[in-house]
């Protein structure tokens, strides 16, 4: 038998539901309705009532039975000491294609945990590979309408899929895909692309096939796979050149219309990588179909643009002096120096330099600024005039701390830099704000590194 779970109380909120009825930090909630709880999806499903009986465990083992009307859907106001409320589930597959397997030793440990957790990809958006999923979990989702779900395809060859997982149950999984379109449940996906392995006539076939799931599954893009230089004893991968971009590029736009004509969307997208190493203008804005594929890159970089284009129209001009550099990857450099370019028409005091950071850390094949240390902030930027002020894109940080990837605080960084450090968040409106307003030193909206393609899931590409 099942041991029931328990799930311990770590914060009450103030003026709450919970708090009239003397619910503390420190008590477990032990049932609701008389029914055991799983994880948070359990929860907020049982507490979708009315009336609701709980079962709450003191901090001195006494049991209390509580009951509850309210309005439907309406929270308690309690949180738990895990947000799942459960355990996470860690990937099962050894992917060639792998992020984690590719990191230096000695970091944190945290950046080595390798998630492959439907429920995250609910909560968080993360991409899951179904080889988690079982039938039950399947079910869960269906029954409670959990959705978008995230899934990372790969390819739609089950033998191929089972190569490039390194998991013999691999394309099986596939067939979830099947019950979750029949179910009606909202999917995106995503297809990392290795040189020799998943692209040419493999990736047209996925396409194809992935198509007939349209338009319950909404969005499929395509990513390159990111490669460090940790790669000692991995799958031997290789880098897309400029003419094997616009081969990718060339079969997606070919996809785009035959979808825009069939379902009036898009659905299969190229990441801005793809467009910058082929040498090409990066797309219009309806062609993203409402940026649903931001988190792997796809359109990050035109819709920072028309955001900040937007922002500029909304100020007035003056003649404010500023000196200023931004730092970032190579990736955006070019793109963040036009953007810049364009604020200094509408205010030409601004002087700013864009400062493009190699990634001495992983490697110089990694070129997004969400995986750029501290040390090389400080390596590259030691002894330059910096002005009033360093602009960052958040991704380069932490999600909830001020801490770069390799344990170095920003305070740190700022103080051997000897300058001000302005973390920009995610818009347009926020990079014109840092680069033309004071500093307000708020809170940051950032987000964890994506591990399978070396992008970042905020902001700035």
């Amino acid at each position: 038998m099942k041991k029931q779970k328990k799930h311990i109380i770590s914060q009450v909120q103030e003026g709450s539901i919970a708090m009239e009825l003397e619910i503390e930090k420190g008590d477990t909630l032990i049932s609701v309705n008389g029914q055991p709880v799983e994880d948070i999806f359990d929860y907020r499903y049982l507490m979708n009532e009315e009336y609701v009986v709980l079962e709450i465990q003191k901090a001195d083992g006494e049991i209390w039975e509580l009951e509850v009307e309210k309005e439907y859907e309406e929270d308690l106001g309690i949180e738990f000491e895990n947000g799942l409320m459960d355990d996470y589930r860690s990937c099962s597959n050894h992917c060639i294609f792998c992020f984690i397997d590719q990191m230096p030793p000695g970091m944190r440990d945290t950046l080595y945990f390798k998630d492959d957790d439907s429920r995250l990809s609910f909560l968080q958006g993360n991409y899951v590979t179904l080889t988690n999923m079982s039938d039950h979990d399947i079910e869960r989702i269906i029954r409670y309408h959990l959705e978008p779900i995230n899934i990372s395809f790969q390819t739609m060859n089950p033998e191929l899929r089972c190569k490039m997982l390194h998991n013999r149950f691999a394309g099986q999984a596939l067939e979830k895909v099947k019950k979750l379109y029949d179910a009606g449940i909202t999917m995106n996906g995503q297809i990392v692309l290795c040189k020799g392995v998943n692209d040419g006539l493999e990736l047209e076939n996925s396409i194809r096939q992935l198509s007939e799931y349209a338009p319950v599954l909404q969005s499929v893009s395509v990513v390159p796979v990111g490669l460090t230089r940790f790669r000692k004893g991995l799958y031997p991968l290789e880098l897309f050149s400029q003419e094997d971009a616009k081969e990718v590029l060339s079969i997606i736009h070919s996809w785009q219309q035959k979808m825009v004509e069939k379902h009036g969307i898009h659905f299969i997208h190229a990441s801005d990588e793809w467009y910058i190493l082929a040498g090409a203008e990066l797309p219009e804005e309806d062609t993203y179909d409402g940026y649903l594929q931001l988190e792997n890159g796809v359109g990050m970089l035109r819709l920072l643009g028309d955001e900040v284009q937007e922002a500029l129209e909304r100020r007035q001009a003056d003649q404010r002096k500023l000196r200023i550099t931004s730092a970032t990857g190579a990736l955006a450099a070019p793109f963040i120096k036009k953007y810049i370019d364009r604020i200094r028409v509408k205010f030409p005091g601004v002087q700013a330099e864009v400062v493009t950071i190699r990634n001495e850390f992983f490697g110089e094949n990694i070129t997004v600024s969400g995986l750029i240390t501290g040390r090389d902030l400080m390596a590259q930027l030691s002894g330059k005039e910096l002005g009033d002020k360093l602009l960052i894109p958040c991704n380069m940080l932490k999600n909830d701390e001020d801490v770069f990837l390799d344990d170095i605080t920003l305070e740190e960084v700022s103080q051997k830099l000897n300058v001000e450090i302005v973390v920009v968040d995610e818009s347009g409106e926020d990079f014109v704000s840092a680069v033309l307003d004071p500093p307000e030193h708020k809170k940051q909206k950032r987000r964890q590194m994506y591990e399978q393609t070396g992008s970042s899931n905020c902001g700035q590409a």
